[in-house]
């Protein structure tokens, strides 16, 4: 008998997780689809999915399931998005992507590659200032562009040289980004892989964007009761993304951060079966990729003071399979993270705890330099980690190694921690 009760203990425990990992792959899935094209600002994804996640937080058994909205201006790519080089087709998110803060363009364009072996910025200017080099792209490699970034920032402004834009070459799987894009700038900035070919003559574009100002979104926040109310822990993630390059491209987002995000509804669930010692709220934050606007909106507006959060934990991009865990910790978070190093020691989730630097990466930022003990657990240097930003981050390519290891950590640090 008593080793039949050990097995259904034990037998138990397995089902418990399995069960959370069930619903951390739907969310993930269900996240990452073409239905919430790469839950950004364009298609109206991300609300979409902050509708999604109401209702599944509702379904966790959550106490308090509110929203929290915000507007936010950001450029977007919803329209066309068509390049060739000498007339043969580039496909959007691999052979192309676009500057953030780029306007739209359109026409057949002249290529001017610099020679970055002899530069000499004043020679380039008066090259570029002749009649037969109006309008065209100028060609570089971006980190000798970002080297000399003075000089290429003119590039940039319609009044300070006559050329079209800029092409910067970089390495793959091309990347796409949302942090800078509540401005635009004069001229388009394409980047390409380092294979554009050297001797192309000419670039020919359609590429259309549209700048939404004050465009609504808002927060996700679920509360479960504790059994004390005088302090409480906070869960992190944030659920936008990238959303479109163009009408047929979109970028799922699997790693980041649907991964964090279900994270975050599975703790809520395990919780609200398992009724805390303190209040917890699971927040799922919009406007990460927009830089931090959705963190930033709740830091400076939350719906508990700060002082009253005993710890918070931001999960972001854990679909991945790195057997070293990546941390940041705000000097207030520090003594809780010498629990999770004897814990992790212990207990062997991770092979180890890598401490960086704290960074306006992610959404623990806004609260860390609020003074609030925070960490922020990233996964990097797997292998999903090489489609971050990409249209490579599927479902098919995330990986879900960190999760349970994560859960169990955080879970156990709750208990133990004072």
């Amino acid at each position: 008998m008593k080793k039949i009760l050990i097995f259904l203990l034990v037998f138990a425990a397995v089902q418990l997780y399995a069960q959370d990992l069930n619903l951390y792959k739907q969310i993930v899935k269900e996240l990452s689809s073409e239905k919430y094209q790469g839950r950004g600002y364009a298609y109206d994804g991300a609300n979409k999915a902050g509708k999604y996640l109401q209702k599944e937080f509702e379904k966790t058994g959550a106490d308090e399931v509110t929203t929290q909205p915000f507007k936010l201006s950001i450029n977007t790519f919803p329209g066309k998005m068509e390049m060739s080089v000498d007339g043969k087709k580039q496909v959007p998110g691999v052979d192309f992507t676009m500057r953030e803060f780029s306007p739209g363009v359109k026409g057949t364009f002249p290529l001017y590659f610099i020679d970055t072996a002899n530069y000499d910025a004043e020679k380039i200017f008066k090259d570029l200032a002749k009649p037969e080099n109006k309008d065209v792209f100028v060609v570089c490699d971006f980190w000798f562009s970002y080297k000399h970034g003075k000089d290429f920032r003119k590039l940039q402004i319609k009044d300070s040289c006559t050329n079209a834009g800029l092409i910067f070459t970089w390495e793959e799987p091309l990347k796409f980004y949302k942090a800078y894009g509540e401005f635009v700038v004069d001229k388009p900035i394409i980047w390409v892989p380092e294979r554009f070919p050297k001797d192309a003559k000419t670039v020919t574009v359609n590429i259309e964007n549209k700048f939404l100002k004050d465009y609504e979104c808002f927060n996700v926040i679920a509360k479960v009761e504790g059994r004390r109310h005088d302090s409480c822990y906070v869960f992190t993630a944030h659920y936008d993304h990238l959303g479109n390059l163009g009408k047929d491209v979109f970028y799922a987002g699997a790693n980041d951060n649907a991964s964090g995000t279900a994270a975050i509804v599975t703790l809520a669930a395990y919780y609200a079966k398992n009724r805390p010692e303190y209040d917890m709220y699971f927040i799922a934050f919009s406007g990460e990729d927009a830089n931090l606007r959705g963190s930033e909106w709740y830091a400076e507006h939350p719906v508990v003071p700060l002082a009253q959060i005993k710890y918070l934990f931001n999960i972001d991009m854990i679909g991945d399979n790195n057997p070293v865990q990546y941390c940041e910790v705000s000097d207030e978070g520090m003594r809780g993270f010498a629990l999770f190093e004897k814990i992790n020691d212990e207990q062997h989730h991770f092979k180890s705890l890598n401490r960086g630097e704290l960074a306006g990466n992610s959404d623990h930022y806004p609260f860390a330099v609020r003074h609030v003990p925070c960490i922020f657990f990233e996964n990097e240097e797997g292998d999903a980690f090489k489609y971050y930003h990409t249209v490579h981050d599927t479902y098919e390519n995330a990986l879900f190694d960190t999760y349970e290891p994560i859960f169990r950590l955080v879970r156990e640090f709750v208990e133990r921690y004072n």
